[in-house]
């Protein structure tokens, strides 16, 4: 790969996927685990703090729009963004990051939830970019079946450039708010006047600019279309790789698109997922895995492996090779986890149940399972090799997860100089080292709420917890 595209002067970005009772198929099985909580906000406030006691740039909830099989285990259960909301007033740095579908939703709907995010949270908000996937989804927004991929991405790319367009609309200083005058000045709040091939647009937005200037954009896109709308306009990215090999390929080629559209490939952050057991021995971190594999359900995996492979798996031998599959050309389902399946088939060659349990915790990201130094030795490895900018942290099972990487990995991070011992930023875009874009105007700084109870967290102002413990 190309070395230009890889910096030596940069330290690792984390992100805390944040998932029902963890990204373990069984993870809410156990006993004890938190799946009576699920409904309860202040345990989503809980793992925040968590995560931002380990200083993780962003916590991130995905979202769907089918409840599919509830049987198997939770998916979904409240609105992200509803969610986030209250999160930002239990948490004082840390980001929030939520998918919204630009199939399922509007640029001036989504564009005035995310900039009242980031007003809310003090300049915290990230948009995790996605077009959706599942027909079943589709019927639940009044169509018979999702729109063709080339479609929906068209209209993601006009979606994105609208919704930009409308943070814009108000220029920095155009509040005024003078009681002996104006609240805003007309002259400094600009239509859009967008008529395009998806969407009509007048403006401008009812919220004024957020405290970022504009959200932070993510994107999870694998398919051709996916990487390009990412190269045009993803801020960070949330990449799928199950190796090295396969990490090292996704980053030299989305950095590639990045520089050849005319955009700065350092300012983006690739952040693959990463599933971590974390044990005081490697035996030990082993050992949790099985506990928890042993919890899956073989007839309800199979399910699950037959969704991403679009065909029957039900019928499959459990201890024989994994049949041979169709070509990603050959392919009409959603591509990125599909490659990935593929990928551990050609590399690991395992047999079904060993697919089954590879694919039980994370889909088929990263995995590794370790003390804390061997799980920094790998981490440290796909950052230095080109892989990495950070990771996109998929606790197994929650919280034990998440506090184990929290206190044990981290710690070891900071000690190789490869994570931050501190914030020094208060915004989601200073987490990440991102400029606040301009609007024609004077840019204000972004000040959290006044009156808002907030919990400590490490800042470069005050003694670093971190530092404290090492």
């Amino acid at each position: 790969m190309s070395r230009a595209l890889v910096r030596t002067d940069r330290q690792l970005h984390l992100n805390a996927f944040l998932f029902g009772a963890g990204h373990h198929g069984a993870a809410w099985r156990r006993p004890g685990s938190p799946v009576e909580q699920l409904g309860d906000i202040s345990y989503y406030e809980r793992l925040a703090r968590t995560a931002e006691r380990g200083l993780f740039d962003a916590v991130f909830f995905a979202d769907g729009h089918s409840a599919g099989d509830v049987a198997s285990g939770p998916r979904w259960f409240l609105e992200p963004l509803t969610a986030l909301s209250a999160m930002a007033r239990a948490t004082e740095r840390i980001g929030l990051v939520c998918t919204v579908s630009t199939t399922f939703s509007t640029p001036f709907h989504a564009a005035r939830m995310l900039a009242s995010l980031d007003h809310i949270s003090g300049g915290r908000a990230g948009w995790n970019v996605v077009t959706s996937m599942f027909d079943e989804e589709a019927r639940n927004h009044g169509w018979a079946a999702m729109p063709p991929r080339e479609q929906r991405y068209e209209r993601a790319q006009e979606f994105v450039e609208v919704a930009q367009r409308l943070w814009d609309s108000w220029a920095d200083d155009a509040l005024v708010a003078d009681r002996d005058g104006v609240y805003a000045d007309p002259a400094l709040l600009h239509r859009l006047d967008h008529a395009g091939e998806h969407f009509r647009v007048d403006g401008p937005l009812t919220v004024p600019r957020p405290p970022q200037g504009r959200p932070v954009l993510f994107q999870a896109g694998a398919s051709g279309p996916g990487r390009e709308l990412a190269a045009r306009h993803a801020e960070a990215v949330y990449a799928v790789a199950c190796d090295l090999s396969a990490g090292q390929e996704y980053y030299a080629g989305l950095k590639a698109r990045i520089a050849a559209a005319g955009r700065d490939p350092h300012t983006v952050a690739v952040m693959p997922g990463l599933v971590a057991y974390v044990g005081s021995t490697e035996e030990e971190a082993r050992a949790q895995q099985a506990a928890v594999d042993a919890l899956l359900p073989t007839e309800q995996s199979l399910a699950q492996l037959g969704t991403f492979v679009q065909q029957d798996c039900s019928g499959w031998e459990l201890d024989a090779p994994v049949p041979v599959l169709p070509s990603p050309e050959e392919f009409t389902g959603p591509q990125g986890r599909y490659a990935t399946i593929l990928r551990i088939v050609e590399v690991e060659r395992p047999t079904v149940r060993q697919l089954l349990g590879r694919l039980a915790a994370g889909g088929g990201h990263w995995t590794v399972a370790g003390t804390p130094e061997g799980i920094a030795d790998r981490i440290e490895r796909w950052f230095r090799a080109g892989a990495a900018d950070g990771f996109n942290l998929m606790p197994p099972l929650l919280p034990d997860s998440l506090e184990g990487f929290v206190d044990h990995v981290v710690p070891e991070l900071q000690r190789r100089g490869l994570f931050r011992t501190c914030y020094d930023a208060a915004t989601l875009r200073g987490h990440l080292g991102l400029a606040r874009p301009g609007a024609g105007a004077r840019a204000r700084r972004p000040q959290a709420s006044p009156g808002v109870p907030r919990t400590s967290s490490p800042s470069c102002s005050s003694t670093s917890l971190r530092e404290s413990s090492l």
